[in-house]
């Protein structure tokens, strides 16, 4: 593999790695006129706790398999299909956006729908700068420009010219998302919510906003979604479109704050071990969001909403996590302190709405 950015990390140790049916894939790509090399095992990709990705040889080219995880999966979360249509519409006109090659919703291959989609090779930044960038002083700036500037772009492309003029329901957006997270609060705490969550809800039922006019979102975007040239840290290729539609952009500049970490923060915001920009150099998330209003011209006043429906949705996750955990439906034992992470960031997001924090 000496063409793939291999560095340590990159991929799950061999005996960590969740098996697929690989004769099954191999025949059912045959039957489309595609060519899985039997002589390159498939490897899995290491991090994240969401759909499980593999590199693979197809046709003579390094390419990624994405399939949901295993378990039962929450409504709408890790659709294949709708994540095949996004990339196939915004990859002509969004250069960072990976081609698609293959789609299979047959459940009888690999037990789940998958997707195949080119291959770009890179870096990846999680929760912590690689030792090789550390001596930057600009990074965290670098960095946080990127990310600005490729929620600039998605946010400007026409859905027309992408052939998604039709995708989701963006009419109602903020009201359903709101109603939507609220649900899966219910779900994820056996239908008995704490205080917080019955609080958040109430708060944001009353100080719902209208909106901005809608435009494509990509529903999940942060640092780790964005692979890097590890040469000069210039971006190659933005990933995980499962989630995409179209919607309040505001929606999308806060979910990326959701994750958005400052060194004064809860323990629990270090904790969800997502992105390094507690330092570096990293602007702090009135910065960024300052930063996105210049570059789009859009009408941030409202940001303390969004502000506080993505924190209260990054803590359903994480109580979502956890009940995966509970249910036995995982044994991985990160799942573990999920619970207690989950509700911290519920509390987080009363003091951000109650403007004791941002």
């Amino acid at each position: 593999m000496t063409d793939v950015f291999d560095a340590p990390g990159v991929f799950r140790p061999p005996g960590d790695v969740v098996a697929q049916d690989w004769p099954a894939l191999a025949h059912r790509l045959a039957e489309d006129g595609h060519d899985l090399d039997p002589t390159v095992p498939p490897r899995q990709f290491a991090g994240g706790f969401g759909n499980m990705n593999y590199l693979l040889r197809l046709d003579g080219h390094w390419a990624v398999l994405r399939r949901p995880p295993l378990g039962p999966l929450p409504p709408g979360a890790n659709d294949m299909g709708r994540e095949y249509r996004v990339i196939a519409g915004l990859s002509p006109v969004l250069p960072l956006v990976p081609r698609p090659l293959h789609f299979c919703d047959d459940e009888t291959v690999l037990g789940r729908p998958f997707l195949i989609m080119e291959y770009r090779p890179g870096m990846v930044i999680g929760a912590d700068i690689p030792k090789a960038y550390r001596d930057r002083t600009d990074i965290g700036g670098v960095l946080s420009a990127q990310m600005i500037d490729f929620l600039a772009a998605l946010h400007a492309v026409d859905p027309e010219d992408a052939d998604l003029a039709d995708l989701g329901r963006p009419a109602g957006f903020l009201d359903r998302a709101v109603s939507g997270w609220a649900k899966r609060a219910r779900v994820a705490t056996d239908d008995s919510p704490p205080a917080s969550i019955r609080d958040l809800v109430r708060w944001l039922g009353e100080n719902l906003v209208e909106g901005l006019p809608p435009t494509l979102l990509h529903n999940d975007f942060k640092l780790d979604n964005m692979i890097l040239d590890p040469a000069d840290l210039s971006p190659v290729a933005v990933v995980d479109w499962d989630m995409g539609s179209r919607g309040d952009p505001l929606f999308d500049l806060a979910t990326l704050l959701s994750y958005w970490v400052e060194p004064g923060d809860p323990q629990a915001m270090h904790d969800i071990d997502q992105m390094p920009t507690a330092g570096h150099g990293f602007p702090g998330r009135r910065t960024v969001v300052d930063a996105y209003a210049e570059r789009t011209g859009r009408d941030v006043s409202d940001i303390l909403f969004y502000r506080v429906l993505a924190a209260f949705k990054l803590g359903v996750v994480f109580l979502q996590l956890h009940a995966r955990y509970r249910r036995g439906e995982t044994d991985d034992a990160r799942y573990a302190d999920f619970g207690r992470i989950g509700e911290e960031l519920l509390d987080f997001a009363w003091d951000i709405a109650n403007r004791r924090a941002f």
